[in-house]
This record gives structure tokens, sequence and C-alpha cells, in this order.
């Protein structure tokens, strides 16, 4: 339970400036729908004359950005990556700090098995990713109602944020899989970082190319996009496994070789 609040502390600088970074981007992002309302439909046709590369970096496809709930949607591609990047970076720091630190003896000399030591370090990570999804549900809820005329979004919202959640969990233990396979802690931020900005630029190819849809099922930005949870049929069961069985997948990958890994003094 120390090492649990250990974790926490050390966390809490770390997550209060990507919370402040989450509110300012929901703020922000938001703020520029009420510039772009008045326009109304003309707005939406102007996107749509743009070319599909452009619209898919945007994010904006299908949603319709003369209401508050599809420009929501273009934001929410957003909020997903940093959602991940903070994951990402959460799993692969808190596994491997102690040897960044060179405090690894702090873990050699505590009375607890490995298997503890990393369950504790993966239930401090679980409530921080929970904490940034909380802010972000907050003030996205407040936000959208606000320009959408007092009118409440909650449940959608919270459905897009379930997702979200579910993609940071991926990208959590893809973190701490990596750290726990390699020996160089600098070295497993940078590669599950890439793997990260390859998928989601797997993504926006996919968007810009249909012919190769099929690989949609390679890149988890694709698992909970806003068209198809918000405005489509929510959150689609297919995904849903494949996000099950790739976190199951990395889970057993971080206990496996945490157990077993030659920490540098």
């Amino acid at each position: 339970m120390n090492l649990f609040f250990r974790e926490l502390k050390a966390n809490s600088k770390s997550l209060i400036l990507w919370c402040i970074g989450i509110l300012l981007m929901v703020a922000s992002g938001m703020s520029k729908f009420g510039g772009v309302s008045s326009s109304g439909q003309s707005m939406n046709e102007l996107m749509k004359a743009m070319p599909k590369a452009l619209q898919a970096i945007m994010g904006t496809g299908s949603l319709d950005i003369s209401t508050a709930g599809g420009y929501y949607g273009i934001l929410f591609l957003y909020l997903m990556v940093m959602g991940a990047i903070h994951a990402s970076m959460l799993g692969s720091t808190i596994v491997s700090k102690e040897e960044r630190d060179k405090t690894v003896e702090f873990l050699l000399v505590k009375p607890i098995s490995r298997n503890k030591v990393i369950t504790w370090k993966l239930i401090a990570a679980l409530v921080n990713v929970l904490i940034f999804n909380i802010v972000t549900f907050i003030s996205s809820a407040t936000v959208v109602e606000y320009y959408n005329d007092g009118i409440s979004l909650h449940g959608d919202i919270a459905l897009l944020l379930a997702g979200m959640f579910i993609l940071q969990l991926i990208f959590l233990f893809l973190g701490t899989a990596i750290a726990s396979a390699t020996m160089n802690p600098k070295a497993a931020g940078s590669v599950s970082t890439a793997i990260l900005m390859g998928t989601f630029l797997l993504s926006i190819i996919i968007d810009i190319s249909s012919s190769i849809d099929f690989l949609k099922y390679l890149t988890p930005f694709k698992y909970f996009e806003a068209k198809q949870v918000m405005f489509g049929e929510g959150l689609d069961v297919v995904f849903l496994i494949l996000s099950a069985s790739f976190i199951f997948i990395f889970l057993f990958v971080t206990y496996k070789l945490y157990k077993v890994k030659d920490m540098a003094v």
C-alpha cells in the first residue's frame, strides 16, 4: 500500500499538468464552436469541399459541425490522442522510473514479491487514468451543455469517454509491457510513443483511402470514433473484444517479464 501512495505522489504533478491541458483543450476547442455555429450549414459545406486528406486530419468526416455534439466529435479525436499519449507515457515510466532514477535499491530491499510491486504500480496507474477521464468528462459535459443551449449530452459523452478509457488501457499496458521487456528505461517511452503515433497515422490513412479499410482492426483509434459511438450504433462488440484481447496480452507480458526483469542498479 505504501508503494501505491508513493507512485500516486510521484505522478501527481504530471497528472495535474495533464488535467490542466485537457481542460484547456476542451474549453478552447469548444469556444471556437461559438464562432462557427452562426455559419450553420455553410460551414458543413465548406468542410465537405476540403480535400479528403485534410478532412481526415481534422477528423470531420460525416459529422455535423453546426451542432455542439458534432463539433465535440471532432474535438474528441484530439482528446483521444492526448489521453493515449498520457497513458502510454505513464505506463512506460511507472515501471522503469527506478532504473531511470537509479533508485532500484528502494524496490529490492522491500519484503514483497515482484508481482505485488507491479500490481501496486498498475493500480496507481489506473487511478491516474481514471482521474484524467473524470476531469475530461466533467469539463466536456459542462462546456458542451453550455454551447448546446443547456441541453445535456452527458450520456453520449460518457459513452465516448468509456471508449477513450478502453483506448487508454490499451496504451497504458502497452507501455508497461515494453518497459518490462527492455533494459533501457528511456527507450520504453520512445518505443511506445512511436507505436502510438504509428497507429494514429494509420487511422488517418484509412480515412483517406477506403481501399485499406480492412486495416482498421490494427489501430485502436478506429475502435471508438465519435461518428460511430455517438452518432452510430454505439460501442462495437468486435472492437471491444479486440481491445480486451490486447489488454489481456499486454498485461500478461507485463507480469511475465517484470518478474524476471534484470533491473540495472
